[in-house]
């Protein structure tokens, strides 16, 4: 049995454009969400873009863009996942004509991407709904957004279309519920948001999204679309019957959003949690026909999994937006974040058996404190943590393709150091390429190889041969 994985395998990394680009006013692009957001997801957003947002300039890859994509492509990248950020081709995001300098640069970008040989893959909404939408309209909540969006989209495909054939149109959906603001642009408070709005808004990301792969599909039916969610295993915490169902229930919050991207309809389950939430969706006229157009694979990211328990004195664990409590048998992050390589042969099993459709591991990757040191004569990272987080997953990745399950590639969450979506730091690192610059917004921003730049060179050089 061969241990490679199968020819065309897509390697690569995975980024946001709110959390690397920087230049958030740059070029006609108006303020996102993000660019209020200085602290993640752990405080309210700001009236205004604070000094201490670290998003406003990231790692200055508007700027660095080239020699970022020669590290990538000396790693052997054959894909690179990015973002667009949405108020960069329309600033407030309701305008009739976009902006064509943030459509030049993704041009420029996506060619950058090509003559390295590198198959972009564009998210179209990650994490940065323009903050006119969320202000005005109270983001997804509002129908019209609907319409904001496919304009969007139509824009995207009919510019980038003759070179871009995988794309994603949201980020981690599922995550809405959790995070309104964040996944849904949703300005009113998570604490006054009722469950009516909110589930109306996911009915409207969901139409949204399903009218974006029709679009796609009339522009060009070799386009690949794909949805894109969090992937949490949830495990019962003992082996009472009643923990199975809670761990059940809490991964068919997330199941729904992918089931009704592959199989055109809102599964029961789904709209019995409705029925007893007291809410009556607004269907407009043709949405369920919309639903109907289905993706070709479904993304999703897997950083960890998560138990559940019947019992309501059981807390939940530190850092998961997605619920749950701690597995007593797993390591955790610095984070709280459970590492389970098992989990992710898991998923990808049971996501094949229940979509059959291809599957695209778009983020996965291991946050974690560190220490730039000099090393026969140069700086780098001693991250062999990191290194034995991603060859543990890649040999579970090479396990559910010995299982038979279709999987089409694994982009890296964060190859280069990023600010963190959750927390807004930089001292959570991910990368493989380490960044200068700390969390109070001081540092060169220079560029340095760490210890797993090499080691994932070599296992792409091998096609994932040799996971040690």
């Amino acid at each position: 049995m061969t241990n490679a994985f199968p020819e065309g395998f897509l390697w690569g990394g995975a980024v946001a454009a709110n959390q690397l680009e920087g230049a958030y006013l740059e070029d006609g692009k108006l303020p996102s969400i993000q660019d209020v957001m200085p602290k993640g997801i752990a405080a309210p957003p700001t009236e205004e873009p604070t000094p201490d947002n670290l998003k406003l300039e990231g790692i200055d890859f508007y700027h660095r863009y080239e020699t970022d994509l020669d590290l990538f492509a000396e790693m052997g990248f054959t894909a690179f996942r990015f973002s667009v950020a949405w108020s960069r081709i329309f600033p407030r995001g309701d305008e009739e004509a976009p902006n064509e300098a943030g459509l030049a640069f993704y041009d420029r970008l996506i060619d950058a991407c090509l003559s390295r040989g590198m198959t972009p893959v564009i998210t179209i909404s990650h994490y940065e709904t323009p903050l006119h939408l969320a202000r005005a309209y109270d983001g997804w909540v509002d129908r019209r957004m609907i319409a904001f969006y496919e304009r969007y989209a139509r824009t995207l495909f009919e510019r980038f279309a003759d070179r871009v054939t995988h794309w994603l149109t949201f980020n981690e959906i599922n995550a809405v519920l959790h995070a309104p603001l964040l996944a849904g642009g949703i300005w009113t408070p998570k604490e006054e948001l009722s469950p009516q709005d909110l589930y109306q808004a996911v009915h409207h990301e969901l139409v949204a999204s399903a009218s974006a792969t029709r679009i796609a599909h009339e522009i060009d039916p070799e386009l690949k679309i794909g949805c894109m969610v969090i992937a949490t295993p949830a495990y019962p915490l003992t082996p009472a019957p009643s923990d199975v169902w809670a761990a059940k229930q809490l991964e068919r919050d997330s199941l729904a959003f992918a089931d009704v991207h592959c199989r055109g309809a809102y599964p029961g389950f789904f709209l019995r949690k409705l029925r007893e939430l007291g809410v009556e969706l607004d269907v407009a006229d043709g949405d369920l026909e919309t639903l109907r157009h289905t993706v070709d694979f479904v993304s999703f990211s897997y950083y960890m999994s998560v138990c559940a328990s019947a019992d309501p004195g059981v807390r939940a664990g530190r850092g998961n937006i997605m619920g749950g409590v701690p597995n007593p048998t797993l390591p955790s992050s610095e984070w709280g974040w459970q590492i389970d390589p098992v989990g992710l042969r898991i998923v990808l099993n049971d996501f094949w058996d229940r979509w059959g459709k291809p599957l695209f591991i778009v983020e996965n990757g291991l946050g974690a404190r560190d220490e730039l040191v000099e090393v026969d004569g140069r700086l780098t990272v001693v991250d062999d943590y990191r290194i034995a987080y991603l060859t543990a997953h890649l040999k579970s990745v090479r396990e559910a393709i010995r299982d038979g399950v279709d999987v089409w590639g694994y982009t890296w969450w964060g190859p280069i150091d990023v600010v963190s979506a959750s927390t807004a730091q930089l001292s959570k690192r991910y990368g493989f390429v380490y960044v200068d610059r700390n969390d109070d917004g001081t540092g060169t921003l220079e560029r340095y190889r760490k210890k797993s730049f090499d080691a994932y060179r070599a296992i792409i050089a091998g096609n994932g041969a040799d996971l040690g």
